[in-house]
């Protein structure tokens, strides 16, 4: 279907791609993988034209049909949502909106003359319009949007009043809807909340056409690609199953490699001494020569280079007081809708607080009120004694200084400790070697979201309240900062829609908004999350796994 054959891509002195070949086929889901900057965004712009080879040759079918969603997405102001979703739906959202057009041209009296066209016209779009099943084109956008998560008056609102998170849901829902014969995937989990993750795991499980996508959530991967494509040092190395078989032989490999590496320096060496002691020797000079001929020949096999993940080691904050957050009878609503009716919850030292519930549920609501930064409209919220709050949300990125580097930033915030220990912070974060130097001005908001993280985690305070903490984060740094915050000693309410993060840590469960999603009264489970998935059955309020 879509065919890399020995491609070259080089930006500058940076080797993108060297000789690569890779093939997509009709009907497979591959997951493709690779450090940042490996060339998976490269990859996906060559399918799409976007970029060419330098060398070699990207071979599609001509028919074929492509969606691509990707992280950027444009500017969305005049349409309502749900037509914004149809609008860039591909071909069929083309003619459904041709029809439009053509009804209102049919009812407009300063165009009579042209009736006799324009319905010739009407007749060719609605042929085909019912060819391609598109009188059930608004139904399915309707349910493709209520799988991302948005309520029937967000659907039938204004697009441009939406954040750009929810933008970018939209953008998801154009391109599931456009049924394109290839869907191409660049991190498709980062804005949804765990209701949405699981609807679209169910989505593209039963997708026909193929898929070839990128994500650092490591369970969405497993549960639906069979196949993993590595960009690794120029190549593209294909692996048949899912991300934890292709993590299973990448230990194999390795071992592999190292032992054909240290049976070929254990030849060479043999050689190299046998050439040293014969060299001045008149009788063995023939062999001699013949072996250091024959050494040259041989095709060297050199160790890989180790992606290392840096472990840090976070400070031990101090202690707080028993009763860290007493949050009594609170009523919380915007506008008529109703979000909390008397909740009370008490937090108290060490707990780990898991807040789970649909989309509108209150979630970020509660972590807001938790932080100060949204008052409730009755009750109180009280912090207790010798607190130190931090607290995390896409917000915490708008306080970083543009006009510094990420070291610089750093160095600024914590201006007695060495520069060993900062650049070991960043390291963590994945900022290893010049990539600290970088400005912060051109960072990514992946790149920013870790480099927020670090600030807060370096003298780490005794109350963490973070709002999905683990959106941009590649797997890799997410498992070090799961690691990380298992021996955290303070106290933690966090939300989040990373199952691995939500495992890891969760030692208590809120669950908002109950299986209906309606249900004013929250419910308490005094367990872990691995628990409460246990106990019953599902991983998210009213959704089965």
């Amino acid at each position: 279907m879509i065919s890399f054959s020995n491609i070259n891509k080089q930006y500058g002195k940076q080797l993108i791609f060297v000789e690569a070949s890779f093939q997509l086929n009709p009907g497979e889901k591959v997951g493709l993988v690779g450090p940042n900057g490996a060339g998976k965004t490269t990859l996906f712009r060559m399918v799409m034209g976007e970029e060419e080879a330098d060398e070699g040759h990207v071979s599609l079918p001509k028919k074929m049909t492509i969606g691509y969603f990707r992280q950027d997405v444009e500017e969305m102001s005049g349409r309502s949502v749900l037509d914004e979703a149809i609008a860039g739906s591909g071909r069929l959202g083309d003619l459904h909106h041709e029809l439009e057009e053509l009804q209102h041209a049919m009812e407009d009296p300063a165009r009579a003359h042209e009736l006799d066209k324009i319905l010739d016209r009407f007749g060719e779009v609605q042929e085909e319009y019912q060819h391609l099943d598109g009188y059930t084109l608004e139904a399915n956008a309707r349910e493709v949007l209520h799988g991302l998560g948005f309520q029937d008056d967000q659907i039938d609102g204004d697009v441009g009043a939406l954040s750009g998170g929810w933008k970018m849901r939209v953008a998801l829902a154009r391109v599931l809807l456009g049924k394109p014969d290839v869907l191409l995937m660049d991190e498709p989990t980062n804005h949804l909340d765990l209701e949405s993750i699981i609807w679209l795991e169910q989505f593209l499980k039963a997708y026909p056409g193929a898929l070839l996508m990128t994500s650092h959530d490591r369970e969405f991967m497993n549960r639906i690609v069979s196949k993993i494509a590595e960009i690794d040092a120029g190549e593209i190395i294909t692996y048949s199953g899912n991300y934890d078989f292709y993590e299973r032989e990448c230990v194999i490999r390795e071992a592999n490699h190292q032992a054909a590496f240290a049976r070929q320096q254990a030849m060479l060496a043999k050689e190299q001494r046998f050439i040293e002691r014969f060299k001045t020797h008149a009788a063995k000079a023939s062999q001699v020569q013949s072996r250091i001929k024959a050494l040259d020949k041989i095709e060297k096999i050199e160790l890989p280079k180790k992606r290392q993940i840096v472990k840090f080691d976070f400070r031990v904050p101090p202690r707080s007081g028993d009763q860290v957050a007493v949050i009594e009878n609170v009523h919380k609503a915007y506008g008529k809708r109703v979000i909390y009716q008397g909740l009370t919850l008490t937090i108290r030292r060490g707990e780990r607080w898991a807040v789970m519930g649909r989309n509108g549920a209150g979630k970020t609501t509660l972590l807001k009120m938790i932080a100060g930064v949204t008052n409730p409209d009755q009750g109180s919220v009280r912090l207790g004694a010798s607190l130190n709050m931090g607290y995390f949300a896409q917000q915490s990125l708008d306080i970083l200084d543009s006009s510094l580097t990420v070291i610089e930033q750093l160095q600024n915030d914590f201006p007695k400790d060495s520069i060993g220990s900062l650049r070991s912070l960043v390291g963590a974060f994945q900022f290893s070697g010049d990539d600290a130097e970088k400005p912060i001005r051109a960072l990514s908001g992946g790149e920013k979201s870790r480099l927020a993280m670090a600030r807060m985690l370096y003298n780490p305070p005794n109350f963490l309240v973070l709002d999905e903490p683990t959106n941009h984060l590649d797997l890799a740094t997410k498992e070090m900062l799961v690691d990380a915050l298992k021996n955290f000693e303070g106290t933690m309410i966090f939300v989040s829609h990373d199952r691995a993060f939500l495992r890891g840590l969760g030692s208590r469960v809120l669950e908002l908004g109950g299986e209906s999603g309606t249900e004013r009264e929250p419910r308490v489970y005094p367990g872990t999350y691995v628990e409460y998935v246990e106990a019953l059955g599902h991983e998210a309020p009213g959704i089965y796994s």
